[in-house]
């Protein structure tokens, strides 16, 4: 592999989404809208739990960081992105495409291993429930919390390092619109096989493990759901991590179908729309996934807008009654 300082590129051109410039004004648009739903479901989650007593368990805990993961993914890649739709250079320098690439590389890793976090937590508080509060006591949750986070540094180094360690002496055109792995494999002058290697690697012993654990805990799970009597509890159970399983499906289903699969079937239309399903719906989706799945989520956004309701009908009433006033001595100071 070459050296850091063999390249000749300084900077890369992002070729973006399309040169169709009639598309660039609308995708700008949808773009910033979703932008904005990411950053305001996310941060509404982040605030609902950490407000409100009733959310203070785990799966919450877990939840909580799980949208601030959402939002670091989201943000080190939509705001570049459209940037590159608008702008006439679209342009990112060499240092600038190398954190992009390892900070949506960690969040993209600590995401995968806060979903497997949070099914070991929807297994233990089904399937042994009296153990529940013991088992994922709060030093626990911290010390998983750091694996997690720890974990996707480390694996976000690892390829970032890897990546960026090889020669791009040609071209420096990235046929994307964010700096992703495939696409500067595509452009280097380095023979990438150890690169394709590496991130097999990575993904058979991160990817796969966590798909196995999670796989497990819901086997495990649904056997114990199967047992229940009731039609009632049975729901009332299964209710308790419909919104993971949701998450979990949409978020390997789209990771696997892109990273796991030889690099001579790799397609820039399909990496595209894929990219812009992970980088950008799947953190709008988790927030809306777990307000509108959640009885407990949806009862405490339900008690706050009631509460901002009335604090807002007291002001105007309270404003009402001061012009009142107002007007009330102003009338009697003209009177004398």
């Amino acid at each position: 592999m070459e050296g850091w300082n063999q390249t000749s590129v300084t900077e890369f051109i992002l070729l973006g989404l399309t040169d169709d410039p009639n598309l660039q004004i609308p995708l700008y648009l949808l773009f910033s809208l979703i932008y904005i739903i990411t950053l305001l479901g996310n941060i509404g989650i982040i605030v609902i739990t950490r407000l409100d007593v009733n959310l203070q368990t785990p799966m919450y805990f877990f939840l909580c960081h799980l949208s601030l993961v959402d939002i670091c993914y989201s943000s080190a890649v939509v705001p570049k992105t459209l940037q590159v739709l608008l702008a006439e250079q679209k342009s990112i320098s060499f240092l600038g495409c190398a954190l992009q690439l390892y900070f949506l590389a960690a969040a993209c890793t600590i995401e995968g291993h806060l979903l497997v976090i949070m099914a070991y937590d929807r297994y233990v508080a089904i399937c042994n429930p009296l153990i529940y509060l013991v088992v994922m006591k709060r030093k626990v949750c911290a010390r998983l919390l750091t694996v997690a986070y720890m974990g996707g540094f480390v694996i976000s180094l690892i390829h970032t390092m890897f990546t960026f360690h090889l020669s791009f002496c040609g071209s420096n055109v990235i046929n994307h619109f964010f700096c992703q792995a495939p696409p500067l494999l595509v452009i280097s002058c380095s023979n990438t096989s150890i690169n394709e290697l590496v991130i097999f690697i990575i993904l058979i012993f991160n990817g796969i493990p966590s798909v196995l654990i999670i796989l497990i805990s819901y086997i495990y799970i649904l056997v114990t759901i199967l047992k229940i009597r009731s039609a009632e509890g049975r729901r009332k159970a299964f209710s308790t991590c419909a919104s993971h399983l949701t998450t979990v499906l949409i978020f390997y289903v789209t990771i696997i179908s892109m990273y796991l699969r030889p690099s001579s079937s790799y397609s820039v239309e399909q990496d595209r729309v894929a990219s812009v399903f992970y980088t950008m719906v799947i953190p709008m989706l988790n927030p809306l996934i777990y307000s509108l799945r959640n009885k407990e989520v949806k009862a405490v956004l339900r008690k706050i807008i009631k509460s901002y309701s009335k604090l807002v009908t007291n002001y105007f009433q309270f404003m009402k009654c001061s012009q009142t006033v107002c007007l009330n001595h102003f009338h009697s100071e003209l009177l004398r």
